[in-house]
């Protein structure tokens, strides 16, 4: 009886023992057979209506590389307005992968209609279909996965953005690009890295010594509500101990244009022989800052 029993478990146990082996066997056999697809590469993405480069929405072929173009159809829903909120660049609906590449971009160029309504647009994408036919739109038994894209369009206020500043400083002018100007509420707005060249050394006769060196400090400027701006009088450490800064401005609204008229007040260095004293100024400048 004994006998029988351990005859059996034996037999269960090497049958177990196979089928491990067979699966295991199987599974590292196995090979992906396709079908192969294209896919967005993302599935949401988010952008300030004051983005000003174009957005590349990527889509790619997952598989291997092909030797002739990839053509995908697709098409475009939500509630953002074409023309108003955002428009496509190049050819609407049609996206190429080109020969011997993994990835096609659709171009999307935001449109910054800011008016101080802080909504959300939104935008889907939907691939439709893809030449050659060998090929499917995205993945999973009803190619669901990557076959659509959201995007959101976040409104932002009148004057946020990206903008280049410049400024005449020593007799020349002064450039810098990608300054960006938020706000929270659309009433009051932090300006970074404002100082545009505002770096100066003046030498007079020929032992006195004047500098002025502002590193990147924000400054804060308040919307009136008619076009005019208040730069109310503030503090930065980057102007010194007793440094302070105040001044109004203007915003163009054909152009969207700001300019501020600015005043900083700092402490500079008198240098004479071996002597140094500190002097409070008063320096007065202009910036302007232009929409990228």
């Amino acid at each position: 009886m004994r006998t029988n029993t351990l005859r059996v478990l034996l037999s269960v146990g090497l049958l177990f023992i196979i089928g491990v082996f067979a699966c295991e066997t199987t599974d590292v056999d196995r090979t992906f057979e396709g079908p192969y697809f294209v896919r967005f590469t993302d599935s949401t993405l988010t952008y300030k209506e004051s983005y000003s480069q174009p957005i590349p929405i990527r889509v790619h072929n997952v598989g291997p590389v092909s030797n002739q173009p990839i053509t995908i159809n697709y098409a475009v829903s939500g509630t953002a307005r074409e023309g108003k909120d955002y428009s496509i660049v190049g050819t609407k609906g049609k996206v190429v992968i080109p020969a011997n590449k993994s990835f096609g971009e659709i171009s999307l160029q935001l449109i910054n209609n800011a008016n101080n309504i802080l909504e959300s647009q939104s935008l889907t994408f939907t691939l439709t279909s893809v030449e050659p036919s060998s090929l499917k739109v995205g993945f999973g038994p009803t190619g669901a996965l990557g076959k659509t894209l959201s995007l959101t369009i976040q409104d932002d206020c009148l004057f946020g953005g990206t903008y280049t500043g410049s400024g005449v400083v020593s007799g020349r002018t002064v450039s810098v690009p990608n300054i960006s100007i938020t706000s929270a509420d659309c009433k009051q707005y932090t300006l970074s890295n404002w100082n545009i060249g505002l770096t100066q050394f003046v030498v007079i006769g020929n032992s006195t010594l004047f500098g002025f060196n502002a590193e990147k400090p924000t400054l804060v400027f308040t919307d009136n509500g008619d076009n005019s701006l208040t730069v109310p009088a503030q503090t930065n450490g980057s102007l010194g101990t007793n440094g302070s800064l105040s001044g109004t401005g203007a915003w163009n609204p054909r152009n969207r244009q700001i300019t501020l008229n600015l005043q900083a007040k700092v402490q500079i260095a008198m240098i004479r022989d071996t002597t140094t004293t500190y002097r409070d100024t008063t320096l007065r400048f202009t910036q302007t800052y232009t929409p990228q």
